[in-house]
């Protein structure tokens, strides 16, 4: 996939939702994978011709686990002229060795989160970036329903009120495939996480599950997105073609 057709998809996303307001300040969580750095990529070539002048800020998190190479994400940052922090903590000596969690990655959320809205509004940002597409977005509606007994789906635009922060998702109408395709056409520097649950979650689960419905089904994954769009669901803000935030969507932030 070629720049031009994610930037098309990002804007239509940005517009449609009116993410992106004159004099944001965006942090753009870095994790080290193809979604975040696709993410970062796209937007930091939007902000040249974007009507709203805004200006991005890369994070990462780091965990603790050691072998995190973030080398070439720093070069690739300051290619794009895009400031780059690294948050160091020691969330994985606590999770895994001092608390042993049973289940690790919920902890590991809260407290990574935790560490990056600190980050973000040290920096003086105002919104925050993150890298979920369509795909994440229909896992989601998956797991919602199998283990929550409800139908949900995370927002495009979702604002923290205890933390005045804004959650925008700029990717939310490109396929995972999509982003593979860009991530191999770029040379995108991808680090893998060296957490030990990584590709072991109920998300992965889901994921599976999608996968095998859309191979028996042709076109179920799109029409799963599709009834998350049309649903009405509960705190989704309306399309603002206006690029007008809409702060309605409230949830309370760490």
């Amino acid at each position: 996939m070629k720049l031009q057709q994610v930037l098309s998809r990002v804007r239509k996303a940005v517009d449609d939702y009116g993410m992106i307001e004159e004099g944001d300040r965006i942090a753009v969580g870095i994790s080290g994978g193809k979604d975040s750095l696709t993410l970062l990529y796209a937007l930091a070539h939007l902000r040249i011709f974007y009507p709203n002048a805004f200006e991005i800020y890369a994070i990462t998190v780091d965990l603790g686990f050691g072998n995190f190479d973030l080398n070439k994400i720093q070069e690739l940052c300051k290619k794009l002229k895009v400031p780059y922090t690294i948050v160091s903590t020691e969330i994985a000596d606590i999770v895994f060795k001092k608390r042993q969690e049973t289940n690790p990655c919920s902890l590991c959320a809260k407290m990574r989160k935790g560490a990056l809205n600190e980050k973000i509004k040290e920096l003086g940002c105002n919104k925050v970036a993150y890298g979920h597409h369509k795909s994440d977005m229909v896992e989601t509606l998956m797991m919602s329903m199998i283990f929550e007994s409800r139908i949900h789906c995370f927002s495009p635009v979702t604002y923290l009120d205890r933390m005045d922060l804004t959650v925008i998702r700029p990717l939310m109408y490109m396929d995972e495939a999509d982003i593979i395709s860009f991530q191999n056409t770029m040379e995108l520097p991808v680090a893998k996480s060296p957490c030990p649950m990584d590709g072991n979650t109920k998300r992965e689960y889901a994921k599976r599950l999608i996968d095998q419905l859309d191979k028996d089904h042709e076109g179920a994954r799109d029409h799963m997105f599709k009834a998350i769009l049309n649903a009405n669901l509960q705190g989704w803000p309306e399309k603002k073609p206006s690029g007008k935030p809409n702060k309605k969507n409230k949830e309370n932030s760490l």
